[in-house]
């Protein structure tokens, strides 16, 4: 899948969630497929960090790669779905300073197009800062159909939580 390169570096971080693969149980496959896909747009990007489905761990990762300055996107994998551990949209919305109900919205449409377990999905996308983070699913086929929903919009939308981006309507002024 080719996704659109970025005309500015992303500075982007994958945080997957997962207490089998923090543990070494299990090898953590969505973060990788979504550094993959972060660096084939041009993103600069690291491996992923795994760390456990620990809300107040997961509050502390997040908020420190946001606070930090360093990261326009935060791209989290896992614990979005109804299991008990599953803590990231509380987690995310813990740190947010804004949400973006739009992204989870339209990648929760796109997904419901393939299965309807979808609706199942509790993702969310938030601003903390400068830096947009948003809740992927924890399966690598799910990461890929998510990240062609968002790619897109995501030059635009770091642009703007940048602050480089003032004029949002078509030039056209439609």
């Amino acid at each position: 899948m080719n996704h659109r390169r970025l005309r500015s570096p992303v500075r982007a971080a994958v945080v997957t969630l997962s207490d089998k693969a923090s543990a070494g149980l299990r090898p953590d496959a969505s973060g990788p497929t979504l550094v993959g896909l972060l660096r084939a747009t041009g993103a600069e990007v690291g491996d992923p960090l795994v760390i456990a489905d620990d809300q107040a761990g997961i509050e502390e990762v997040l908020a420190g790669l946001a606070d930090g300055g360093e990261f326009d996107l935060v791209l989290t994998t896992g614990g979005t779905g109804l299991a008990p551990r599953d803590r990231a949209p509380e987690a995310t919305l813990a740190v947010a300073e804004r949400i973006v109900p739009g992204v989870a919205e339209a990648m929760r449409s796109a997904s419901m197009r393939a299965t309807p377990h979808a609706m199942l999905s509790r993702a969310v996308s938030v601003v903390r800062r400068r830096t947009l983070i948003i809740n992927m699913p924890g399966s690598p086929k799910a990461c890929r159909e998510h990240f062609a929903v968002i790619a897109d919009v995501l030059e635009h939308a770091i642009e703007t939580v940048r602050g480089e981006a003032y004029e949002c309507a078509s030039p056209a002024g439609d």
